[in-house]
């Protein structure tokens, strides 16, 4: 018989819960719509990165060392 009473109290917390979980989703729907618009609207595109010439020059010029480098090695196997 306890167990049956405690099934019985279960229930009706389920019941209880599920009433209130409703609610709180019907509410949360409208907030949730226009919270989700408000931020929307207030994000801004990524700026692009400028890279001065100075440092494309720099950034370039390791790219050649490197591919010397590989291109040595490669001779070197050959």
């Amino acid at each position: 018989m306890a167990i049956e009473h405690i099934l019985a109290q279960i229930d009706s917390e389920i019941a209880r819960l599920t009433q209130a979980r409703k609610i709180l989703a019907s509410i949360g729907t409208g907030a949730a719509t226009s919270s989700s618009s408000k931020t929307a609207s207030k994000a801004r595109p990524r700026r692009k990165r400028v890279l001065s010439a100075e440092a494309r020059k720099r950034i370039a010029d390791a790219q050649r060392r490197r591919w010397a480098a590989v291109h040595a090695k490669a001779k070197k196997k050959a």
